[in-house]
């Protein structure tokens, strides 16, 4: 199995800014109370294998629970399906207009967002011997990343489907083409049941059909640090929020062989120094705050190490589909 690190550098500036969430962080959190006013359900077992959920915090006034073998955290209240999906692309929408997250951004999150793991996909499919194959992506519109594959050259064809869509069952896929690879960036943390969207799009995969999938986890330096101070943490973008344990966990009770499992993440330091610029009283411990308040040269060193032991906060993972005969003959 592959773990991969990167040299990779940019600032939180140029795809997520700090100042520039706060705004839509308060969206967000506003737009699930209204999906929360009406009929609601609450979890009670973890999505990874049905084990226990315990208290954990609060955000904006929303319960969050961690699950106890894992450590992965989900906020506790949903809406039903329907209106969750309506949540979903409200947000979407928003996040892409003027008064959104990425305005001016567009560009730089191209750059240092999106190339990245269009190189990632395509470096992976040709270690696995997949020319030109059918790919699924499963998101909610608008997707910049379909665009840019589509552009690229290296699919024969690609299916965007919304994940909320794939997720409940609704759309109809009897007559749907398998595909050779399925990309899921960061829907396992915003979908409302992710096991049934992993199911789902496992069902639409060829054998041998490889799955990318990218997430946030809590697991990770600047989650672990900040905990619910962490800004970047909120509904419904991040409805869930694996440990890196636990969507390795999800991946293979959906039947997939991991060959990939990686924590390439360049920001958690810079995500925590901005976390104490704007808010100085956080309470993190005396030797948190020296490692942050050290020089350019050991935030690098301290990164590069976050990368090496999975210790970042940003996932990436790539499962494989196979039968049930060939899990058996390895």
């Amino acid at each position: 199995m592959r773990t991969i690190q990167t040299s990779a550098s940019f600032p939180l500036s140029s795809v997520k800014p700090l100042e520039g969430l706060l705004r839509y962080r308060a969206y967000c959190l506003e737009m699930t109370r209204q999906a929360l006013r009406g009929p609601t359900r609450r979890r009670q077992r973890s999505p990874i294998g049905g084990a226990s959920l315990e208290p954990f915090g609060e955000i904006g006034g929303l319960r969050y629970l961690r699950c106890q073998e894992s450590g992965s955290l989900f906020l506790e209240e949903l809406p039903d399906a329907v209106s969750w999906a309506r949540l979903l692309q409200d947000v979407s929408r928003h996040r892409f207009s003027s008064e959104g997250f990425y305005p001016g951004l567009a560009q730089s999150r191209t750059d240092h967002v999106y190339t990245p793991k269009l190189e990632w996909i395509r470096d992976t499919l040709r270690l696995q011997g997949v020319r030109q194959p059918i790919v699924l992506e499963g998101a909610t519109p608008p997707s910049t990343f379909t665009h840019l594959l589509k552009d690229s050259g290296m699919c024969s064809d690609v299916l965007m489907v919304d994940e909320m869509t794939v997720a409940t069952g609704s759309g109809n896929c009897a007559d749907a083409p398998r595909v050779h690879a399925a990309i899921l960036l960061e829907s396992l943390d915003r979908v409302d049941d992710p096991v049934a969207l992993l199911q789902g799009v496992v069902n639409r995969m060829e054998e041998g059909g490889l799955l990318f999938v990218t997430a946030l986890v809590c697991s990770g330096f600047d989650l672990a640090v900040l905990g619910l101070a962490n800004l970047y943490l909120c509904p419904p973008d991040r409805t869930n929020c694996f440990s890196l344990q636990g969507l390795s966990r999800l991946l293979t009770q959906a039947g997939l062989t991991l060959i990939e499992v990686s924590t390439p993440g360049v920001l958690d330091v810079e995500v925590v120094r901005a976390h104490l610029q704007h808010n100085p009283s956080l309470p993190v411990s005396r030797f948190e705050r020296q490692l942050i308040e050290a020089d350019a040269q050991t935030h690098e060193a301290l990164q590069a190490f976050l990368q090496r032991q999975g210790l970042s906060s940003f996932a990436r993972l790539v499962g494989k589909k196979v039968s049930s005969k060939q899990e058996g003959a390895g």
